[in-house]
């Protein structure tokens, strides 16, 4: 890799050679929880090394501690078998530790390039040099593959682009020891493809990767060597060749996971339409239409880009309808306010929950009540009796495992702050629900989990549209398949139909396009 960490006085490039990581005995403790009990693992140089768990079960806590993001309470941290005492980021960044961390850090007000070598800035006497900027920017762009506008502002981009810039940024510094937590979450399937390549190149070049991945099927195809974590414990460290996503799964859950999906119930024909669109025009949405009947779950698949979350957007009235008519139980939906569709019986779950649906820094009950205070209160005051009732009830229906309801949303896993999005539409009780991503970051337990509880909403009578990049998840849950591409809604499948094939080869379509159409 011709980028590195740069001095800023002499334009010293600092390269780092290999590191073996060794954590010998370490715990980690948060208020009562224990995250991490007496755990030991080696990180060797030159090879990639995957934690993997459920949400919670301590692997990104392992990799905080090792690139000083954390630092433990018992045990400790060697390097090429020296005992460290990492106490930040810029400690573990000097000694060769880089972290792509699972939520993104980007700085929305500087373009992708300023993002991406972030304290890096090559500069003389005070002054960026911008074209030796450039140049190691777009050195960079050519190796991992990614397409991205070097003067855009990253605040503008779409949250795959943002996880490219997360990417690239950690690339450029060149490190010994690289952690990538779930880098692949927010990429298509040919960007994946061409980060597999980059993370292989950096082992063979001596170099280490940690890879903490939700997605099994890669763990296993990019990994020397593979750790499982469960509640915090070390269950087990073997070699990738000896393992297989059953073993894997066994030892995350403590049992075998059976069917990836429930099993799939018929939808009634006769049910009634509970969401009509109707030649529907927004930002990135062309002559959209579709249907969704009560008890119905209708996938909407397609490449990143295809214009799928816009036109969930759209529908939700978060984005401006220029074109077209939303029916929601026979009634036109004229409100342009998430507030007014979430008022008429419409709930939306939006891809990135802790940008667009979560207030992370809340507690757990007013995340959930938040769409719905008027159930919890009486004459315009909150019932803290009939509040802790509601919560307790909807955190025991969809699994929410949390020290209480008082604890604020940031100090729960991925998988359980999904979950919290869950009660909040359970207690909104919509007609219609559209999840976007919904178990984007979650762990293969939590996944079926929320499976369930998508299935059980839609046997309640609620109409449910499910857009996801995961083509096994649409096509496991999902009554209909709508594909989209450039905008538009290209193919409608059903039945037999409904192939991964099939969808490939509508998402990859070139749709007609109707002269004078605007």
């Amino acid at each position: 890799m011709s980028a590195g960490i740069t001095d800023n006085d002499t334009h010293r490039t600092v390269r780092h050679t290999g590191l073996d990581v060794e954590v010998a005995g370490v715990s980690k403790r948060f208020g009562g929880a224990l995250a991490l009990d007496n755990v030991s693992v080696t990180l060797k140089a030159g090879t990639v090394h995957a934690l993997v768990g459920e949400n919670g079960a301590g692997k990104s806590t392992l990799g905080k501690i090792v690139s000083g993001v954390l630092t433990p309470d018992d045990g400790e941290v060697r390097l090429n078998g020296a005992p460290v005492a990492l106490h930040s980021p810029r400690e573990g960044l000097a000694h060769g530790i880089v972290t792509i961390a699972q939520e993104l850090a980007i700085v929305p007000g500087l373009s992708v390039e300023e993002n991406v070598f972030l304290g890096i800035t090559a500069n003389r006497a005070g002054f960026v040099r911008r074209r030796e900027s450039r140049r190691r920017f777009n050195e960079l762009a050519e190796q991992v593959g990614f397409r991205l506008t070097p003067g855009a502002m990253a605040g503008s981009l779409r949250t795959a682009d943002q996880q490219k810039v997360e990417i690239m940024r950690a690339l450029s510094r060149n490190a010994a020891v690289l952690i990538m937590d779930e880098p692949t979450g927010a990429l298509s399937g040919d960007e994946a493809e061409a980060l597999y390549e980059v993370i292989r190149s950096l082992a063979s070049n001596g170099q280490s990767v940690v890879l903490i991945s939700h997605f099994l099927s890669e763990v296993l195809a990019l990994s020397d060597t593979i750790t499982t974590l469960r509640d915090g414990r070390l269950i087990s460290t073997v070699a990738a060749k000896d393992a297989t996503e059953s073993s894997l799964i066994e030892g995350m859950l403590g049992r075998s996971l059976g069917a990836a999906f429930p099993e799939k119930q018929p939808a009634d024909p006769d049910a009634t339409t509970v969401l009509s669109i109707d030649h529907l025009y927004a930002p990135q949405v062309s002559d959209a239409s579709l249907t969704v009947h009560a008890g119905e779950i209708v996938g909407i698949a397609g490449l990143v880009g295809s214009g799928r979350s816009e036109l969930a957007r759209a529908i939700f009235r978060d984005a401006k309808v220029t074109k077209g008519v939303v029916l929601l139980e026979g009634q036109e939906l004229k409100g342009h306010s998430p507030h007014t569709s979430i008022q008429r019986g419409l709930s939306f779950i939006p891809e990135s929950r802790k940008e667009m649906g979560l207030l992370v820094g809340r507690s757990v009950k007013e995340n959930i009540t938040l769409s719905r205070l008027d159930k919890v209160s009486r004459f315009g005051w909150i019932s803290k009796s009939r509040e802790r009732a509601v919560v307790s009830g909807l955190m025991t229906r969809v699994k929410v495992k949390a020290a209480n309801m008082k604890v604020p949303a940031s100090s729960l896993s991925g998988g359980n702050q999904q979950k919290l999005l869950f009660a909040r539409i359970a207690m909104c009780e919509p007609a219609i629900l559209i999840a976007d991503e919904p178990t984007r970051g979650v762990d293969v337990g939590s996944k079926r989990a929320i499976y369930d509880m998508l299935v059980e909403l839609a046997q309640t009578g609620m109409g449910i549209i499910v857009i996801s990049s995961d083509l096994e998840e649409v096509l496991g849950i999902s009554h209909r398949i709508m594909v989209m591409r450039l905008g538009r809604i290209v193919a409608d499948l059903r039945g037999e139909q409904m192939n991964q094939q099939s969808v490939l080869e509508a998402a990859f379509s070139q749709p007609t396009v109707i002269e004078g159409e605007v």
